[in-house]
């Protein structure tokens, strides 16, 4: 099965809901890069009138996995994966439509062959930066995924 940003939108709405009713999308996916939307609206929004970090970190952690879950289908191999670690930082409020971008789909295809050779668990740390409208970063989230093989 080939991943593509239709079918994990589809995913997203019926294995994770709160993203999908957030406005959480998938708008790009390739190889090395996946790009995941969410635009501020009245749903997702905290006190201050802008976008509540939970919702970014949802945006932010699925422009991860979803480079994940594509090499892992790749692999041929059953595999699991888990974030079993997170930081962020935020700079600039949340406002308008914000694209998060994780470029370390790289780093995915050495930890998966380890993980299948050695039949230990391996850990990545991957990178995903939102950016509003005016291209002005307003955070980035950093997750430490786990994958294993079944």
């Amino acid at each position: 099965m080939n991943l593509t940003t239709s079918k994990l939108n589809a995913f997203s709405m019926l294995k994770l809901p709160s993203a999908y009713l957030c406005g959480v999308r998938v708008k790009y996916l390739q190889d090395e890069k996946c790009e995941v939307t969410v635009k501020h609206r009245w749903i997702n929004q905290n006190p201050f009138k802008s976008m509540f970090w939970a919702v970014q970190g949802m945006a932010a952690e699925l422009s991860t996995g979803a480079l994940m879950i594509g090499k892992i289908q790749e692999s041929g191999k059953r595999m699991s994966m888990l974030v079993t670690s997170n930081n962020a930082t935020f700079t600039k409020k949340a406002t308008g439509r914000i694209v998060f971008t994780c470029n370390d789909g790289y780093l995915i295809d050495e930890a998966l062959q380890k993980a299948i050779e050695t039949g230990e668990g391996q850990t990545i740390w991957m990178k995903s930066v939102g950016v509003n409208e005016d291209g002005v970063e307003v955070s980035t989230f950093n997750f430490e995924w786990s994958v294993k093989l079944k």
